[in-house]
């Protein structure tokens, strides 16, 4: 039997699809994943995906096709406020199947993340991103409990060059997947990067302001969402001037005391 798997769109979107190509493998099926062929190659990486490609052939056949498109098989977004593996496969008839909440990648204990507490303060929209300001409180937090702090630039954070350091930068979503396995703790905004540190297993603090935790939920078995209570939100993409869901003050209140649990609970379990 085969299977295809279309989605375009950024790289949450994209892991947000993984569970269909999990479950279609499950089923027996040889699955092929047409789309972002960067995005996808972590999915072939792991077993999900037996083939990734950037557009549809027209001479291949398919028992199962599932485009996910305003045109396709499946829409892109839910009508409501539906967690989006949810919605794909209860649409798809999959809703009773079960799916990892982790990566299954190996790590690479030698790259800069290993150890340290990754931050990554930017999205695929400046609308999404609280002041800088916020992160640089966050590492000053994290370096006075000793811990070693690296902040991650992908490939929508060139506007972070030179603003803040030390940092690592990678445009391979794999490369990250995999260095990303063996950092200590993430935070970050409702990005791409944040669904893959989550993904892959990282205790991860996520922060939202105009766009919907619900639906955007990241992947993952120890992920914490951080959500300023407006009524207003969720209103992206259109947002306000003032941002209120993004003040830099009220979201400290909030992150700064999941970041020393979390702190706490990873030192217990590297306990001997």
């Amino acid at each position: 039997m085969k299977a295809l798997l279309y989605r375009r769109g950024g790289l949450g979107d994209t892991l947000l699809t993984f569970p269909i190509l999990e479950v279609l493998k499950t089923k027996g099926y040889h699955v092929t994943a047409v789309g972002n062929t960067d995005y996808f190659a972590i999915a072939k990486e792991v077993g999900w995906a037996d083939e990734i490609r950037n557009d549809v052939r027209e001479e291949d056949s398919y028992d199962l096709e599932v485009v996910i498109s305003i045109d396709g098989t499946l829409k892109p977004f839910p009508e409501g406020r539906v967690w989006l593996p949810k919605y794909y496969l209860d649409s798809l008839g999959f809703g009773d199947h079960s799916f990892s909440d982790t990566l299954p990648l190996k790590g690479k204990g030698s790259f800069p993340l290993s150890g340290k507490a990754v931050l990554h303060p930017s999205s695929g929209s400046p609308k999404k991103n609280p002041p800088l300001d916020m992160f640089l409180e966050v590492e000053y937090f994290l370096k006075e409990r000793g811990i070693e702090v690296m902040y991650l630039i992908g490939e929508a954070d060139g506007w972070l060059n030179g603003k803040v350091s030390p940092y690592v930068e990678s445009l391979n979503p794999l490369e990250i997947a995999k260095s990303l396995k063996d950092a200590l703790v993430f935070v970050g905004l409702d990005s791409g990067v944040s669904h893959l540190a989550s993904y892959c297993g990282v205790p991860s603090v996520v922060i939202y302001g105009p766009t919907d935790e619900v639906v955007w939920r990241p992947i993952g078995r120890e992920v914490y969402q951080v959500k300023l209570p407006y009524d207003c939100s969720p209103c992206f993409p259109n947002v306000c001037e003032e941002r209120p869901c993004l003040y830099s003050s009220r979201l400290l209140e909030e992150v700064l005391p999941l970041l020393d649990h979390l702190l706490i609970k990873v030192n217990k379990d590297n306990l001997p």
